[in-house]
């Protein structure tokens, strides 16, 4: 399946001490090359996600973000330190002896008790339950990422597939005008002769006449060019990562159309070789995107 290399994916996900957010991003590069950034409580997840990411993707620059949100003073959970409130316990009912025993008013209630510092506090984070929670966010982002990447392969895939139609038709044309134009030359080359008004040497005109049709000659160049037009549908067809392939078929395009419009020595087949140029540079571009 052909694979764009750029993307986005986001993903958030609620946990009892505040929010886990993870976002995918990923542009074009030659190579995979995986950027990560996690809070310290998800920092030992690190190997195992680039491990994730080598084994799903095979090209780009991956940014990956994940982010924890603590909840608000309001919104967090709290706990009760009951080892704390054990020994306040104890230290209570010292207090209402000594009352007791000297008639001393002794004034304490619950709301008391819970003000003492470290009675109340917030609820520890649960490490695991933290790092279960972000393995699933992560592989659901990734999972958005490659669909994203996935559907853009596909465009490009079609508007590669069309420019391939259209090469194929100008090479088409090439060679259909191929006997026309030695045609021409043949009767440029006869004319500049007669102008000469003298005689001449049949046998060396013919060889003379070989020789430049030989050097003028196209056709190898539009087989070449219809070879990879095959090539680069085939390997649109498959299933493998495409991208390093095509991009090696753009240059071999642009080598032919090159040649081609270099022995042109006609302005209809000079066009075509333009117009191919054209094709070939925006199929260079949509390329420099796949996988």
């Amino acid at each position: 399946m052909i694979a764009s290399m750029t993307g986005f994916a986001r993903t958030e996900a609620g946990v009892p001490s505040g929010t886990l957010v993870c976002e995918l991003r990923s542009v074009n590069h030659r190579f995979l090359e995986a950027s990560l950034r996690l809070p310290d409580e998800l920092r030992a997840l690190d190997p195992e996600l680039r491990a994730r990411l080598q084994k799903e993707l095979r090209r780009g620059k991956i940014d990956c973000t994940l982010t924890y949100r603590v909840a608000t003073q309001n919104d967090r959970p709290l706990e009760l330190d009951l080892a704390l409130v054990e020994r306040l316990k104890a230290v209570l009912g010292q207090l209402t002896e000594a009352a007791r025993a000297t008639g001393a008013p002794l004034q304490l209630n619950l709301v008391d008790l819970l003000r003492y510092p470290g009675v109340v506090r917030d609820a520890a984070v649960d490490s695991e339950a933290l790092l279960v929670v972000a393995r699933e966010l992560f592989g659901r982002a990734l999972a958005e990422l490659k669909a994203m990447r996935n559907r853009e392969g596909a465009r490009l895939k079609e508007l590669l597939l069309q420019r391939c139609e259209a090469l194929a038709g100008h090479t088409a044309q090439v060679r259909e005008r191929l006997p026309e134009v030695q045609a021409a030359m043949r009767a440029r080359y006869a004319e500049r002769i007669a102008e000469l008004s003298a005689a001449v040497d049949t046998e060396r005109v013919e060889l003379e006449l070989a020789l430049l049709s030989q050097k003028m000659d196209v056709a190898e160049e539009l087989d070449r060019l219809d070879g990879h037009v095959t090539e680069t549908r085939g390997i649109l067809a498959g299933t493998e990562a495409a991208g390093r392939r095509l991009d090696f078929l753009m240059q071999e395009f642009n080598r032919e159309a090159n040649t081609l419009s270099s022995k042109s020595q006609d302005l209809i087949t000079t066009r075509n070789a333009v117009d191919m140029k054209v094709l070939i540079e925006q199929m260079r571009e949509q390329v420099q995107n796949i996988e």
